[in-house]
C-alpha cells in the first residue's frame, strides 16, 4: 500500500478538502486527486465525495480512515527506530570477563546518556558476518587474524594492548617471582582449554609460543573458567596466561598468584571493528573515547603478533 497516498487520504479528511490537504502536504492539488484516486482503484471503494465546502468521506473512507492513522504512526515508529542515535549502539564484547567488556563500561560511564545492546559473538568470522548483516555496530576483536582478511567494507582501528599475566598455583615452581620474561616460562606447562582452532585467539597463542618456545596445552575439554581455576590452584605442573584486564575471582584457599610477564610483555592486540558506512552518532564518540583513552604503545618492550603490527 503506496503510504504517500493513505498520507494524502488522512489529510484530506482532517482538511476537509483537496485544496487544503495540498497545502498542508506542499504538494499540488491535482496530485492529492491522483493519489486518492490511485488508492480508490486499489482498494475497489471510494473513500470521498466531493460537495460544494469540499470533501467528506464516504462510509467506506469512515471505515478505513482509523487504520490508515494507525498505520501511518506505525510507519513513522519504523522510521525513527532506525534513525542514527534513536536505537541502541550494538557493540560485540567476545566475553563479559574480558577486557572490551570493561573498555564498553568505562565508555558507558563516560557517556551514560548513550544506550548501549552488548553481545557475545563466538569469533572473529562471526562478527565480521554480523558487521556486514548490520546486525552488529562494532565488535572488539584480534584482526585482521591469519585467515580472516577484513573486507573492504569494514575497519579496524587498534584500541587497547593487553598485557599477560602467569596464573599459578601456590606450589608452582614459579609461583614465588614478582616477574617473569618470557624465557623464564620455557620448559613450563601453559594449559589453556579454550583455544578454538581457526580463532584469532588461536592464531595469537600459536604465535607466541613459536615466538619464545613455549608450550601452551589446549586438551581435555573447556569447562569454564571457574573449572579452569580449580585445576590450576590443585595442579603445581600446570599455569595459564590471563589477560591483565580479565576479571577473576576465585576462592580464597586457591591462593593464586596473577604474575606479570616483561621484557617484553605479551600484549594481546584488541582492536575495534566496524562498518565504513555505519552512521550511528555514538559509534563515533566510542572511537573517540577509546582513542583518548589509549595508552601509548611501547613496541620495544611489548610483543605482538606479526599480523597486528603495523595496522592503525
Amino acid at each position: 500500500m503506496d503510504l504517500d497516498a493513505v498520507r494524502t487520504v488522512v489529510a484530506t479528511a482532517d482538511a476537509g478538502s483537496f485544496h487544503l490537504a495540498a497545502v498542508d502536504l506542499s504538494i499540488t492539488q491535482q496530485a492529492v486527486s491522483k493519489r486518492i484516486a490511485a488508492l480508490e482503484k486499489d482498494l475497489g471503494v471510494r473513500l470521498f465525495t466531493r460537495t460544494p465546502r469540499g470533501a467528506r468521506l464516504t462510509l467506506d473512507g469512515q471505515a478505513f480512515l482509523p487504520h490508515a492513522r494507525t498505520l501511518l504512526i506505525a510507519a513513522d515508529r519504523a522510521v525513527a527506530s532506525v534513525r542514527p542515535g534513536r536505537r541502541a549502539l550494538r557493540v560485540d564484547v567476545i566475553g563479559s570477563r574480558l577486557a572490551p567488556s570493561a573498555l564498553l563500561r568505562e565508555f558507558h560511564r563516560a557517556h551514560p546518556g548513550t544506550e548501549l545492546d552488548v553481545v557475545h559473538l563466538f569469533d572473529v568470522a562471526e562478527a565480521l558476518a554480523a558487521l556486514q548483516a548490520g546486525s552488529i555496530d562494532a565488535s572488539f576483536r584480534a584482526a585482521p587474524a591469519p585467515g580472516h582478511p577484513l573486507p573492504e567494507d569494514i575497519i579496524a582501528e587498534r584500541v587497547h594492548d593487553e598485557p599477560h599475566d602467569l596464573l599459578t598455583g601456590p606450589a608452582h615452581a614459579l609461583a614465588g617471582a614478582a616477574s617473569l620474561t618470557p624465557e623464564r616460562l620455557v620448559g613450563h606447562r601453559i594449559w589453556i582449554p579454550g583455544i578454538v582452532p581457526g580463532t584469532e585467539w588461536a592464531a595469537y597463542y600459536e604465535d607466541l609460543a613459536a615466538a619464545f618456545g613455549l608450550t601452551i596445552e589446549s586438551t581435555g575439554p573447556n569447562f569454564g573458567v571457574d573449572a579452569l581455576l580449580d585445576v590450576i590452584a590443585d595442579t603445581p605442573a600446570l599455569a595459564t596466561l590471563v589477560g591483565a584486564q580479565t576479571r577473576l575471582v576465585w576462592p580464597t584457599g586457591h591462593d593464586l598468584r596473577r604474575i606479570p610477564v616483561v621484557d617484553p610483555t605479551p600484549v594481546y592486540p584488541h582492536a575495534l571493528l566496524w562498518r565504513r558506512d555505519n552512521p550511528h552518532p555514538a559509534l563515533a564518540s566510542l572511537r573517540a573515547h577509546l582513542a583518548a583513552g589509549a595508552a601509548d604503545r611501547a613496541d620495544g618492550a611489548a610483543w605482538a603478533p606479526e599480523w597486528a603490527r603495523g595496522w592503525a
